[in-house]
């Protein structure tokens, strides 16, 4: 009985470790933060919460394209991760997931993301999700991301597209709200980026990542996140100048985007490690623009 107890333990012990080991390879935080640009899309779209089924599905298949990129990402980076300190961890360098059935579940994720957007939602946010995935996993990941600082721009592009996809699955023709809602998570993403990458400098120059500040140094790259903290500031108030937000969320933009700016400023002229306060910062400040720019049109 005894022996019976202790097996039945270790089956359900390995199916957690299992099952955690899978929900790390599929980045949970990422997929949420992607969940919460994409409803407030199909919300500003809306104006209000469009019907249920269309929500469901629509959050569905981004979450599919996302933990499909997410993986792929993971599959391919299987090399520099098991170098660098921060990432050796995960499931594909400790080898408690294998290459092939990583790569089995990207393309498996990914191709369902698509079977969902054009069953249940529409054909442009199919292709706007499936334009992601590509160009998350392959020009950014596979192509550029060890050999040029622009690689945080073409992945920005992919990065950008969630809550695009969001107001797509509402509004399949695209506008200038659209637009200005790409614009302001493109421009958020590499003062985020940088940040992290600057915290963790070392680690990608020895696994040959060469993002901006491997590639370009310290003090450029400060430079660089201030320069981009500012045009997110900027960007964050087309939502009020087109009409599409009120004075709530003007305000909103304006404290929170002086505050990014002031503290990338600080941070360029600070020799102290603080470059993980600013990160943390900004995963504060993007959810929060949203979250007041989505609140302001239902009241309105």
């Amino acid at each position: 009985m005894y022996q019976t107890t202790a097996a039945s333990v270790e089956r359900q012990v390995t199916i957690r470790s299992a099952v955690l080991d899978y929900l790390v390879l599929i980045k949970p935080g990422i997929v949420a933060l992607v969940l919460v640009s994409t409803l407030g899309g199909m919300y500003i779209a809306q104006k209000g919460l469009p019907a249920t089924p269309l929500v469901f599905w629509s959050l569905v298949g981004i979450a599919l394209s996302t933990a499909g990129a997410a993986t792929l990402n993971n599959f391919i980076d299987r090399d520099i991760d098991t170098i660098m300190r921060r990432t050796s961890g995960r499931p594909l360098p400790s080898g408690s997931i294998t290459p092939k059935m990583a790569l089995v579940i990207g393309l498996v994720t990914s191709a369902l993301s698509v079977v969902v957007f054009a069953k249940y939602v529409n054909m442009m946010a199919m292709f706007l999700s499936t334009a992601a995935i590509f160009i998350y996993a392959i020009p950014y990941t596979l192509l550029s991301k060890r050999v040029t600082p622009l690689a945080t721009f073409i992945g920005g592009v992919g990065g950008a597209l969630p809550p695009v996809i969001g107001y797509a699955a509402v509004k399949p023709g695209l506008d200038v709200v659209a637009f200005t809602l790409f614009l302001i998570i493109f421009a958020w993403q590499h003062p985020h980026f940088w940040a992290l990458a600057l915290k963790y400098r070392d680690e990608y120059a020895s696994a040959g990542v060469r993002n901006l500040p491997v590639a370009r140094g310290v003090l450029e790259t400060k430079k660089q996140i201030l320069v981009w903290a500012s045009l997110l500031a900027m960007v964050s108030t087309l939502p009020f100048i087109i009409g599409v937000a009120g004075k709530a969320y003007l305000a909103c933009a304006m404290v929170s985007g002086v505050v990014f700016v002031a503290m990338s400023l600080w941070f360029l002229r600070s020799s102290r490690p603080v470059a993980m306060c600013l990160f943390h910062y900004s995963i504060v400040h993007l959810p929060l623009l949203f979250t007041v720019m989505v609140v302001d049109i239902i009241k309105s």
